[in-house]
């Protein structure tokens, strides 16, 4: 027989305002109390909305305007959930964020929640590795990935090809900026001796140089192409749905994104580590190679891995910075925690929503009734 769950911690008005007035950021939904403090940062509408709403009742904001928060956010708050208040005979905190709550005690469907939300009864072991567990999941596996938690995960029983498969966010900058300066400069200084040409494996009679005027323009057409590849990698491979069949398909998809979408802010695993980035980076490479010109290709190139720079680390932005409310980095993160948390199927622009515009995978605007 199972035992009984431990009775959930109660607090008072007065030890939830001496908490408030040390700093955290409780808010409560009825009676339950949730301490939001490590979530604020990553919060999408800015650490100032949250902690404006400290020690306040949030059902109204999770229910919108401006947006209904969805399924998935609504779980998300329950991992953060410390327990109950009691009720306050004065009817109220010190700064009058929390009313009685007799009446909202029993309220069924937040009690459902909670029940649905039970971490230690998932269908994972969170205390072993996780990649052959996921690989077992079947048809359950993607409604499962696609249930964000907030914990780390550990993928592998070897400490070696664990430590692999994660990195700092820094070590991308340090270790491709260096190769992309260099790159540029070595076929800048290869196209600045008008020697090289296009079309002479097809050609030699109408085959065109390129003089080093060209580098900026095929510098930016790596750029441009990036943000495509970007787009379509995010699509259709790291969003591909494995058939729940296939145990390994499941493992490799696990391994490529899934691990992110079920942690999104394991900043361990935000960025693409070092050796398995070096193996596409490395097949790019030689396939632009082989179809163009050595110096005309890896301008290209260079271009396309300032790129793949810019996407990783606006990704890892988007997940850990604040940006100022109204900027394009702060409708960018809005725009990407939609994607974690309720359109998994849609908005797959990291860096820019250009692609999104262009093959109708926008995510759409969610009307809301304007308050009076």
């Amino acid at each position: 027989m199972d035992c009984a769950p431990p009775p959930a911690a109660s607090f008072s008005p007065a030890e939830v305002q001496r908490r408030l007035a040390a700093g955290a950021c409780w808010v409560r939904r009825g009676a339950r109390l949730y301490d939001l403090t490590d979530f604020v940062r990553h919060h999408p509408g800015g650490e100032q909305l949250l902690r404006a709403r400290a020690g306040q009742d949030i059902s109204a904001d999770l229910d919108g305007p401006p947006h209904r928060h969805s399924v998935n956010a609504r779980r998300w708050l329950e991992q953060y959930y410390v327990g109950e208040l009691q009720e306050d005979p004065q009817g109220s905190l010190e700064n009058g964020a929390v009313a009685s709550v007799e009446t909202q005690k029993t309220d069924p469907e937040i009690e459902q929640r909670f029940k649905e939300v039970d971490w230690e009864k998932d269908l994972v072991d969170w205390q072993k590795p996780l990649l052959w567990q996921v690989g077992h999941l079947g048809e359950k596996y993607d409604e499962w990935v696609h249930q964000p938690v907030t914990r780390p995960i550990r993928l592998f029983h070897s400490d070696l090809i664990e430590s692999l498969s994660k990195t700092v966010w820094y070590s991308v900058p340090i270790i491709w900026v260096p190769l992309m300066l260099y790159l540029s400069w070595s076929y800048y200084r290869t196209l600045a001796q008008g020697n090289v040409r296009l079309f002479t494996s097809f050609t030699t009679e109408y085959s065109v140089t390129v003089p080093e005027s060209m580098f900026l323009g095929l510098f930016m057409i790596g750029l441009f192409l990036w943000s495509l590849i970007e787009y379509l990698i995010h699509r259709f491979l790291f969003h591909m749905k494995p058939p729940s069949n296939s145990c390994y398909l499941i493992m490799l998809h696990f391994i490529m994104h899934g691990q992110h979408h079920k942690s999104p802010f394991d900043g361990s695993r935000l960025v693409f580590p070092p050796v398995p980035a070096s193996l596409v980076i490395a097949f790019f490479y030689a396939l632009l190679h082989l179809i163009l010109p050595e110096a005309v290709g890896g301008t290209v190139f260079a271009g396309g891995l300032l790129g793949y720079v810019l996407y990783d680390m606006t990704h890892y932005y988007l997940h850990f910075g604040s940006p100022h409310k109204g900027s394009f980095l702060y409708s960018m993160k809005a725009y990407h925690v939609k994607h974690h948390f309720a359109h998994q199927k849609s908005g797959f622009g990291i860096s820019t929503k250009l692609w999104d515009y262009f093959f109708h995978t926008l995510i759409p605007e969610e009307p809301h009734p304007k308050t009076q």
